[in-house]
């Protein structure tokens, strides 16, 4: 993972994935998020769950559209508002960040060696507040 900062969007590979929600027609950007959220919520914890940093920031982006969430501001996300994301994504954002906090993830494992692993996780409970708030889990 090229990261430059702890922020959600501060790595290469969630930058790369704000150019492809970008990309997507405003009818498919919920499935692009759906898509990556899935892919690392549908990780069992037996299995290594790599490039979680595309989940993290589907998260960031769904959170911010919660009551309480913070807006996506960084130049490394999608330059165009995102249209209402449907309330079902919530859980499954919840779902992909709880899968990253535990053993066999990528992202923890690289935040672990950088000894800024306890930052990391705490913006990631940030997230999850907000999330679990909106959607009732």
């Amino acid at each position: 993972m090229g990261a430059w900062d702890i922020g959600h969007f501060d790595n290469d590979t969630a930058a790369d994935f704000g150019g492809r929600v970008d990309d997507a027609e405003p009818g498919k950007k919920a499935d692009v998020l759906r898509d990556v959220l899935s892919a690392i919520a549908d990780t069992g914890p037996e299995q290594y769950a790599d490039c979680g940093e595309e989940a993290v920031a589907a998260a960031a982006l769904i959170a911010a559209q919660c009551p309480g969430g913070e807006p996506v501001t960084t130049a490394y996300g999608p330059k165009e508002p995102l249209p209402p994301l449907p309330a079902d994504l919530r859980p499954l954002a919840v779902r992909a960040l709880d899968r990253l906090t535990e053993k066999n993830a990528e992202p923890l494992d690289l935040w672990e060696d950088a000894g800024e692993d306890q930052a990391w996780l705490a913006g990631i409970a940030a997230l999850r507040a907000v999330l679990v708030g909106s959607s009732g889990e």
